[in-house]
């Protein structure tokens, strides 16, 4: 199983970027899946989370309204729209998927590699 995570980049202050998570090796279109980051020095954090038809979704405050999660289950992705970003946003990004439908089930079983986000004021 191996979960690809890619788009991330240098943006300035107030761009916007697009995460791309694609998994291989077995279909999670019945998982949970969502993203978390890590900062430097800091623990890993969620940031939000879609099940596995779409019909929930969940943010941390700190995106809302700024960061939409969506998933195309045909392929196996998971993305993330990132609008009005903050030097704050700056951290890895991480994918994962939960073994359940809904991520209210503990934590991801199933991490992806990490793309670096790095917002610059």
């Amino acid at each position: 199983v191996q979960l690809q995570a890619s788009g991330g980049g240098l943006v300035q202050a107030g761009g916007s970027l697009r995460l791309s998570c694609v998994a291989s090796g077995r279909t999670f279109s019945n998982n949970a899946v969502g993203w978390f980051h890590q900062a430097p020095g800091k623990e890993r954090e969620f940031v939000t989370s879609i099940s596995w038809n779409g019909g929930i979704t969940t943010y941390a405050d700190s995106v809302k309204g700024r960061f939409t999660i969506s998933r195309d289950r045909a392929k196996n992705t998971v993305y993330l729209q990132m609008n009005s970003l903050k030097p704050e946003d700056t951290a890895v990004y991480y994918c994962g998927v939960w073994l359940s439908s809904y991520s209210n089930n503990g934590s991801p079983r199933y991490w992806g590699q990490g793309t670096q986000v790095t917002v610059s004021s």
